[in-house]
């Protein structure tokens, strides 16, 4: 059964529609990248996720729980870190973290083993005498991320956990999330394409409210094509291409330094380069480059875009 079910989705401000008609599911123990660009709707996705916004139209199930219809059950089993962490700085963190436990109704004789597996997944154990006010961003998200996971969630929610930290401290949250995500389902909302590649196993990506695409990182950058490079003077070099056995396009691309190249796309899993290089060689062209071609979630993302602004 998946941990998270989202069906239809949809959430809209008068005639604005900060989210319309998205689905997905989520299965225990994923880390899920949540993608696309600021005003894109993954802020919104996570507040009706958790409850905090009712939905216009669909529906949403953690565990089972309609979030509508079972808030309190579903919140009981969601660790949630919002963008700007819910922190108060005049407070202590171990009496922060405290007030935390009995706001999450934590029984007084699992509290301390809890807030202790807690601090120590945070590594928060020499800051619990400090002023939460007096600590790096670093370790307030620390200490906003000790809160969410203080329950033992089964579905964890970050929103843009590592904003406005440092290179240090983003290394350091994103190998705390994957340790986190041993015991969690994690959703990770984030504008910046490397938070995605670094952390998550899948990819969802939302533009203007719409899901426009749902996949596995290696899915999702995978690409059967690969580029040449022929010698200007070579003859039919597009047509001779284009007849080789699983070639399905091929692209003319730039003429450069004596050099034509070519990018070739062919059936799913075929392996180009030794067919384009025996290509070469029988037809005695000369190789200035031979590779495949690499897709990153950056082209990926700018591919989705492209495509918005053609169907707008």
């Amino acid at each position: 059964m998946a941990i998270i079910e989202v069906e239809n989705l949809s959430k809209h401000y008068g005639p604005v529609k900060a989210l319309n008609g998205v689905s997905f599911s989520v299965e225990k123990g994923e880390i899920i990248g949540l993608l696309g660009p600021n005003g894109a709707g993954k802020t919104t996705t996570m507040k009706l996720l958790t409850g905090f916004l009712q939905p216009t139209e669909g529906t949403a199930r953690l565990v089972g729980f309609d979030v509508v219809n079972n808030p309190i059950a579903v919140q009981s089993m969601v660790g949630y870190l919002p963008e700007n962490a819910p922190l108060y700085l005049d407070m202590i963190v171990q009496e922060y973290l405290v007030m935390m436990a009995e706001l999450r109704n934590i029984s007084p004789d699992q509290r301390r083993r809890l807030l202790s597996e807690a601090v120590h997944a945070t590594g928060l154990q020499d800051r619990l005498t400090q002023t939460i006010g007096n600590l790096s961003k670093g370790f307030r998200q620390r200490v906003g991320l000790a809160q969410a996971i203080l329950h033992k969630p089964q579905v964890l929610i970050l929103d843009e956990p590592t904003n406005g930290l440092d290179p240090n401290q983003i290394i350091e949250i994103r190998n705390l999330i994957k340790r986190l995500a041993q015991n969690a389902t994690v959703i990770v909302s984030t504008h910046i394409l490397s938070e995605v590649e670094a952390t998550c196993d899948r990819a969802i990506i939302i533009m203007d409210g719409e899901l426009r695409s749902d996949a596995r990182l290696d899915e999702m950058t995978h690409t059967s094509a690969a580029v040449v490079a022929v010698n200007e003077s070579a003859g039919d070099v597009e047509p001779t291409l284009k007849k080789l056995k699983g070639v399905r396009d091929v692209r003319r691309e730039e003429t450069k330094n004596g050099y034509t190249r070519f990018r070739v796309t062919g059936e799913k899993e075929l392996d180009l380069c030794p067919l384009l290089f025996d290509a070469a060689k029988s037809e005695s062209w000369r190789l200035a480059e031979l590779r495949p071609e690499t897709r990153t979630l950056e082209s990926v993302f700018r591919e989705l875009n492209e495509r918005k602004g053609l169907a707008a």
